[in-house]
């Protein structure tokens, strides 16, 4: 059915938007006077008007939202206009941005006469920057409180072909956890900063607090504990959720001259002693259990089923766990106090390494069954705070809430964009997806807020934050999957149409490639620029890049020179993985990705998916590969099972489908081969993923070299959603 045009709008619309009918007349009233006043403009015209005069308030009903938005750009032609427009920048407000502030400092000397405003120079700006990488991170180490022990020879050396990505910041010397810990002049922060809120799941009325120097001196005491139970350079792994104590932890570790190994707490216990082995971890943190919605859940107990390894284990409430550990294994109390009757417990002079010196081991899992171990270097984490600085645009009194975990690639970076830029991070130990989180975020003055489309759609959907105050946030972050337009219109009316900046990036690169910025209008689901000295091209089927300014869709490729980007995998081959068969432009090997980008008209950028057998669930990597193999036992009548990955129509996450092919004779029905997958795969992968869909056919689609067509039934169940989304 053809929607309606704004203009054509009548107040029973607008009563079966949810208004009742005296609030619907004066909507309706002010509706057509702000049409009235805009005079046959176009529709991003009026969609400004009706922003700028909070004509559509957060109280107002979801349906309303949808029934003005959608009707404003009934007739827009996104073919030849690109995506409707939401959010719009201001000149003025531009040019206090971080990114628009050094844009008007440095941009007339880098661009000469041809630069004008952080606006309409942004596109320009962008692409120097990609093309002189190392001109933009001279920049940048003057606004982040990175402080070296000795200073780098250069910002980049080429010299050494064998290193694809360049050399770095060579002969530089730091502790990357000291830069966050210390006081700074620029960005400001004091020792009495407050560096973290945060309130625990049920204690709707408490906020707790630490200062800078607080924190500093709790990682210090800890920094002490790790220094006294293992030695300098040992791999130390954390598997706990993301709590006040996970981050004192996790600096302590980098501290202390040691390596972080990131475990994400919804593991598996298999999954867990994989990443130890790989990693060659000597010991690791973790809770006695993990408390969500009130209730208790195992953790410990998963540790001493992956691996004998050391572990320290902290109490998910009170003062002393509540189970009985092993021999080897030690209390978060013990584990103190071995250190508590130093003359002062409190102070650690931190180890310094060299730039290159791994401080994070993570994973990241492609198409074979074993995932990727990408170790971050001291370079990772300066990558990762310039996302939060140049497209986020935090800064020093912001608020900063994103709930993740520290096993994933956003823990550690929202750590480095909370602590460099001198935001405070704000914590809520308990689940994000109820409105307990929301009433912190309200009671904490959150200013920037990340989200995941999984979680946003489960906001919406059971209206959880209905009467919260979310006015005092100034913009929005989304990361992890694709997002669905009407899930992120819901977001973003929850604040007057904040800004929201979606974020696509990989682990190995410690950050984004694809950005939305402040300094661009924004469109909701999309993504408008590739990151500031970041270099992307969109490949067509036989490697040649398509022009910068033409719509297409294709496989990405990236200039290699990206600074903090991985250069070796502990377990798997860098150069074949990252570079081996892609084009060369320019003189350049492009770097592979792995994502399919359709670039719009506008220069909008919206991803497709994975151009190899990896997909996106709820936000989680995983390959087909680790997929199939839980689930290939789980019935005697399968022959084969083939995991495939299918974004619906209309946008929004990824929905698992199974395909199996079933032995003679047998004919199981797919809704109990479904309960069976799933039940397979949270056992033995991850307790978030679960099958949407399962198919039963005769048999797998192959090439003549008997290579699995993953594509082809890809391609099958987008039509197959896709006819299922129009009826």
């Amino acid at each position: 059915m053809e929607r309606k045009g704004i203009d054509e709008l009548e107040v029973n619309d607008i009563i079966k938007a949810g208004l009742c009918i005296d609030n619907a007349k004066e909507f309706h009233k002010i509706l057509k006077e702000t049409i009235g006043a805009a005079k046959g403009s176009d529709p991003r015209e009026l969609w400004q008007k009706l922003v700028a005069k909070r004509v559509l308030k957060p109280c107002y009903p979801h349906g309303l939202h949808q029934l003005v938005y959608y009707s404003v750009y009934a007739h827009w032609d996104s073919t030849n206009n690109g995506p409707p427009l939401y959010w719009f920048p201001s000149l003025d407000q531009s040019k206090h941005t971080n990114l628009g502030r050094i844009m008007e400092v440095h941009g007339p000397r880098l661009l000469g006469t041809s630069y004008k405003d952080p606006i309409s120079s942004f596109n320009l700006f962008q692409k120097f920057t990609a093309q002189h990488p190392e001109a933009y991170w001279s920049i940048l180490l003057k606004e982040l409180p990175v402080v070296f022990r000795e200073p780098p020879r250069c910002i980049l050396d080429i010299t050494d072909k064998s290193k694809r990505g360049g050399t770095w910041l060579p002969g530089s010397v730091l502790n990357i956890a000291e830069c966050c810990l210390q006081p700074s002049r620029h960005p400001r922060k004091d020792d009495d900063s407050l560096a973290v809120i945060w309130r625990d799941e049920g204690c709707d009325s408490k906020l707790h607090c630490m200062t800078l120097k607080e924190l500093r001196e709790r990682v210090m005491l800890v920094a002490n504990a790790v220094d006294a139970t293992f030695s300098k350079g040992d791999v130390i792994a954390i598997d706990m959720p993301m709590t006040v104590h996970a981050i004192i932890i996790y600096f302590a570790i980098i501290l202390a001259g040691c390596v972080v190994v990131s475990i994400a707490d919804s593991f598996a216990a298999k999954e867990i002693a994989t990443r130890l082995h790989v990693s060659n971890a000597k010991g690791i943190f973790t809770q006695d259990f993990i408390l969500r919605g009130g209730r208790k859940f195992p953790l410990y107990s998963r540790v001493v089923e992956a691996a004998p390894h050391k572990a320290i284990v902290l109490p998910v409430s009170g003062e002393d766990v509540c189970i009985k550990l092993r021999e080897q294994d030690q209390s978060w109390g013990d584990f103190l106090a071995s250190v508590i009757n130093l003359p002062r417990p409190n102070h650690y002079s931190p180890v310094y390494n060299p730039i290159d010196f791994p401080t994070n081991i993570l994973f990241s899992s492609g198409t074979t069954g074993e995932p990727k171990a990408i170790p971050w270097t001291q370079l990772s984490p300066i990558r990762a705070a310039n996302d939060g600085w140049a497209y986020v645009d935090l800064q020093v009194g912001d608020v900063f809430c994103y709930p993740t975990n520290l096993g994933w690639v956003a823990g550690p970076i929202v750590l480095y964009e909370a602590f460099l830029s001198g935001a405070t991070f704000a914590l809520y130990h308990g689940s994000p997806l109820g409105g307990g989180f929301g009433k912190f975020v309200q009671d904490a003055g959150v200013t920037i807020l990340g989200t995941i489309p999984t979680m946003v759609k489960a906001w919406k959907s059971t209206n959880c934050m209905k009467g919260l105050n979310w006015t005092k946030i100034r913009s929005f972050v989304t990361a992890g999957e694709a997002s669905d337009v009407d899930n992120v219109l819901w977001l973003s009316s929850r604040a007057y149409y904040k800004p929201i900046i979606e974020v696509c990036g990989g682990t190995e690169l410690a950050s984004s490639y694809l950005q939305g910025t402040l300094l661009q209008p924004q469109a909701f689901g999309a993504l408008s620029t590739a990151s500031m000295a970041t270099g992307v091209v969109i490949l067509n089927d036989n490697g040649v890049p398509y022009p910068d300014d033409q719509p297409c869709v294709g496989e990405v490729g990236l200039f290699p020179l990206i600074m903090g980007a991985s250069d070796r995998l502990l377990n798997a081959d860098h150069d074949k993985i990252y570079f081996k068969g892609m084009p060369m432009y320019k003189g350049m090997q492009l770097r592979r990705h792995g994502d399919i980008i359709k670039r719009t008209a506008g220069g909008y950028f919206i991803v497709q998916g994975r151009a190899d057998d990896t997909m996106n669930l709820g936000g989680i990597k995983t390959s087909s590969v680790e997929i199939e193999h839980a689930c290939n036992n789980v019935d005697q009548s399968i022959v084969e099972s083939i995991a495939i990955s299918a974004a619906p129509e209309d946008g929004g996450p990824e929905l698992l489908v199974m395909f199996a092919v079933l032995k003679e004779g047998y004919s199981s029905k797919p809704e109990d081969l479904q309960k069976k997958f799933t039940r397979a795969i949270q056992t033995n992968l991850n307790p978030l993923f679960k099958v949407n869909h399962v198919r039963i056919v005769p048999e797998i689609p192959r090439t003549s070299s008997n290579k699995l067509l993953r594509r082809v039934l890809r391609d099958q169940m987008k039509k197959e959603l896709s006819v299922r989304s129009k009826i």
